[in-house]
């Protein structure tokens, strides 16, 4: 995370983290699985607007 230096490159790699973050959280168990699921499926939606 040192390396980013422009704001942008900043600001899109902490949203992708999250979006990883959210999907392999070890806290998983705690949530129900609608819950999960609807997680998962806005990561997943915001990794494409990103990966696009």
């Amino acid at each position: 995370m040192l390396s980013i230096r422009r704001m942008k490159a900043l600001q899109k790699f902490a949203s992708v983290h999250a979006n990883i973050h959210n999907h392999f959280s070890l806290e998983r168990h705690l949530i129900d699985r609608q819950l999960n699921r609807k997680r998962r499926s806005a990561a997943l939606a915001e990794w494409q607007i990103l990966a696009s």
